[in-house]
């Protein structure tokens, strides 16, 4: 459960999904009606297109020594990466998007449901936000959630794949967590209901020190200084 007491537990940043935190300023028209209602709607249902086969893309396992459970999932916020611990000393990598500004969080979690293709129920706020979105969307190529989501509790965070792979690595989302639908359709297969998933603000210093060693981009060799030209001999003397 989300709840706000220690550091096991949620911390709020922001309130997402009608959670409080947002005040709607109603807008006064020029006749003297409140006009929310001539806002441009989009209809109710919108389809998200084809269901292509989605091939699995192998995550990178790299070193993580921690006291993580075997098996559970730890999201790095900071980082913008999640593990799929293995040992005590080795975790899958997947690199993600997070929530944007105002819509972090940290706290624990598990697996509740596995939905491949799933719907896409944009929340009420949301959708006064941008009226342009549905009110559902069937799963497919076009739809936001991507191939696979993993639904974390009874909350309205996922795990999920993405139609917008430009997104992963950036702070992007309304809370939840994007992935390359190769990503995700890994990671489901790798887990099971009931799976812990613990969200952090950032790794433990030693740990994340260790990650960010074996993530950073590798650097270019040097190049070399080119040496001048020796003519030969014969060309000297000439």
């Amino acid at each position: 459960m989300l709840t706000a007491a220690d550091a096991a537990q949620a911390q709020y940043w922001g309130q997402p999904y009608g959670r409080g935190g947002y005040y709607r300023q109603p807008s006064y028209s020029f006749f003297g009606f409140w006009d929310d209602d001539f806002r441009p709607r989009a209809p109710a249902y919108r389809s998200g297109g084809e269901r292509p086969q989605i091939e699995r893309i192998e995550p990178r396992k790299v070193s993580f020594p921690s006291t993580y459970p075997v098996g559970s999932i730890v999201i790095d916020t900071k980082g913008r990466r999640l593990f799929l611990v293995q040992s005590p000393t080795e975790a899958l990598h997947y690199p993600i998007s997070v929530g944007r500004e105002g819509f972090s969080w940290a706290g624990t979690e598990a697996i509740s449901r596995k939905a491949e293709w799933p719907d896409w129920h944009p929340p009420a706020e949301m959708r006064w936000r941008d009226p342009r979105l549905p009110i559902r969307m069937s799963g497919g190529i076009k739809n936001p959630l991507g191939a696979m989501a993993l639904y974390l509790g009874e909350s309205l965070y996922r795990i999920h794949g993405t139609n917008d792979p430009k997104s992963i690595g950036r702070a992007a989302s309304s809370g939840c967590f994007r992935m390359l639908n190769g990503h995700i359709v890994d990671l489901a297969a790798r887990v099971e209901i009931g799976t812990p998933v613990q969200v952090v603000r950032q790794l433990p210093p030693e740990l994340e020190k260790v990650v960010a060693e074996q993530l950073a981009p590798e650097k270019a060799a040097p190049a070399e200084t080119p040496k001048p030209a020796v003519r030969p001999a014969a060309a000297r003397r000439s």
